[in-house]
């Protein structure tokens, strides 16, 4: 074998090594119950699971990171936290020194509303609560999610009740980061009342009628230029609401040349847009 040749590949194995070396030490930890107790149905059971990417490194140290809680998307009736996708988003954003946790949650038709926004606060409570223990900072624990999991993050963020059944406020997130999710009553919800899809509905279950929610946590709104119909205007028009209310920490950013799926996919790729503005976003709210 020549010494070129040999180079090659020793450069190929370390290569290797080290990509094996950063996996097994950065393994999410898996299926974690958020939920607990004698009274949860076996599809709570199931679905009420969440995992835990840890920055590199970080495993069981006191490093102060900061977590983004981080819902998948699939209209409130599909979607799984162990798609690739959203592994690929998490994986990805741990690389760049978050913590990221992904639940799962019910889906309708088998939960109704207010069942997933139920969960997904009872995930963001979790993070709050256990957090510290593997090394991240409960003053550094923002709410975000693509589609569907940007709805969630708003009703979460913004409808103060749901965490007031765990003992907490608004104010204990450091910031929420929706991504082209439903401002509006989600179409979910209105199909499970018998509302048609596309009917303008902005009742209790719509993130804009808490627009004028005084103090609510700092929030910036993603959307896509080529977003699915009607989208990327609901999220405009939320952040200019807060702003004319007198939430001033908003900021909204349409992402270019991207649709309604990119737009969330592609935050897993370093230098996109999407995800520059996230970890900018969750650096700069101290």
């Amino acid at each position: 074998m020549s010494s070129i040749t040999s180079l090659l590949r020793h450069a190929w194995l370390l290569l290797v090594c080290t990509h094996v070396s950063w996996a097994a030490e950065n393994a999410p930890l898996t299926n974690v119950p958020y939920k607990t107790g004698d009274t949860l149905s076996s599809y709570e059971q199931k679905r009420c699971l969440l995992d835990v990417y840890l920055p590199k490194g970080e495993r069981g140290e006191d490093k102060g990171f900061a977590t983004l809680v981080w819902f998948h998307g699939g209209g409130l009736t599909g979607g799984n936290k162990d798609a690739d996708g959203t592994k690929k988003v998490a994986l990805g954003l741990a690389q760049s020194g978050v913590a990221v946790v992904v639940p799962n949650y019910r889906l309708s038709p088998q939960a109704k509303y207010p069942a997933y926004i139920e969960d997904a606060t009872a995930a963001v409570a979790w993070t709050l609560q256990n957090i510290a223990q593997h090394g991240g900072d409960t003053k550094r624990v923002f709410v975000g999610g693509h589609s569907a999991g940007g709805y969630l993050t708003l009703m979460v963020g913004m409808d103060a009740h749901y965490l007031a059944a765990f003992g907490l406020k608004p104010q204990n997130l450091a910031g929420l980061i929706p991504v082209s999710g439903q401002v509006m009553t989600h179409y979910t919800v209105r199909q499970e009342r018998g509302i048609a899809k596309f009917s303008v509905t902005a009742d209790e279950a719509a993130p804009v009628r808490y627009a004028d929610v005084k103090n609510l946590p700092p929030m910036l709104v993603l959307c896509a230029d080529k977003d699915m119909p009607a989208r990327a205007e609901e999220n405009i028009y939320l952040a200019a609401l807060m702003k004319g209310a007198g939430n001033k920490r908003v900021t909204v950013q349409v992402i270019a040349d991207r649709n309604h799926g990119s737009v969330g996919h592609n935050i897993a790729n370093e230098g996109d847009p999407a995800r520059a503005a996230i970890l900018k976003f969750m650096e700069g709210e101290q």
